[in-house]
């Protein structure tokens, strides 16, 4: 069976090209949401995760997941103004410390973006999952290739988990006072860290025992790169050169200290958009072309 054929049964964004493609989006979407620290490109790049989310899996799931994600949005916007009394614009005093509306906003907006990244990193299991990053990487250095679909793995099974281990302790003290809620949410985190560490010596072993590291193996590559990957991956990096270069001079023209700059329309936010939301946009037509 052909490489396209297979490819297609999934059903989803890339589906049907070589994975250096959806590999090379991944990386320089990675790379603007991370770097662009500037209001507007860190609303438009959580738009496009968010939208992605809900139409791979779901708007339910996507939603849920909002129930740790903008609690931590808060708690970052919260705490930077204890560490950075920076601004012009006094909100109210805590103590002899001063809080700032600028330290507030640049807050939110780091939230906001390590938000943005999870919701990448989530839909990088789904564009670029395991079988196509050993196909990529595999033969060339394996390990590598390993650590980075696992790592790729690691985010939304931390979320997953943090839900369940959430729901549990939900189901068993339905009326918290604030204090029994603080410890609750330590012992979520030591919960979630003694799991992982776990799972990775589980994980270790299973691979010493099916002879990981002892020879060298080969692999089957089902993937052919064939013109139309090479056309793609050169109109994704022209594009992401043009991007980066907007999102370089949107985050340049923008400060929040010591007083915030002012948003106002420009045409740079629409290519952005669009490269934002091409991940949904070409998994609702794949989704409409099989139905």
């Amino acid at each position: 069976m052909s490489q396209r054929c297979v490819s297609r049964a999934a059903h989803t964004a890339f589906s049907a090209m070589h994975p250096s493609v959806p590999a090379c989006y991944l990386v320089i979407t990675l790379v603007l949401t991370m770097a662009a620290m500037q209001p507007a490109l860190i609303a438009l790049s959580l738009a496009g995760g968010l939208a992605y989310g809900c139409c791979a899996h779901g708007v339910r799931e996507t939603l849920h997941g909002l129930r740790w994600q903008l609690p931590f949005v808060a708690l970052v916007a919260l705490v930077n103004p204890l560490f950075s009394a920076s601004g012009s614009t006094e909100l109210f005093r805590i103590g002899t410390r001063a809080v700032y509306l600028e330290s507030l906003a640049f807050g939110c907006a780091m939230g906001g973006l390590f938000v943005a990244a999870a919701l990448w990193f989530s839909a990088g299991t789904r564009l670029c999952p395991f079988d196509k990053v050993m196909a990529l990487a595999g033969n060339a250095s394996p390990v590598v290739a390993l650590m980075v679909s696992m790592t790729m793995r690691l985010i939304p099974r931390f979320v997953r988990r943090g839900r369940q281990i959430a729901t549990a302790q939900t189901v068993n003290a339905r009326a918290l006072r604030a204090s029994d809620a603080l410890r609750d949410r330590l012992q979520l985190t030591t919960t979630l860290m003694d799991w992982g560490m776990e799972d990775s010596l589980e994980t270790a072993d299973a691979m010493r025992a099916r002879g990981w590291g002892a020879a060298r193996r080969t692999t089957y590559t089902r993937y052919r790169f064939c013109p139309s990957d090479a056309l793609a991956l050169t109109g994704l990096i022209s594009a992401g050169v043009i991007l980066g270069v907007l999102a370089w001079s949107a985050t340049a023209q923008y400060a929040f200290y010591p007083t915030m700059s002012e948003l106002v329309a420009w045409w740079g936010y629409a290519p952005y958009a669009a490269w934002m939301l091409m991940p949904a946009a070409l998994h609702v037509r794949e989704e409409r072309r099989f139905r």
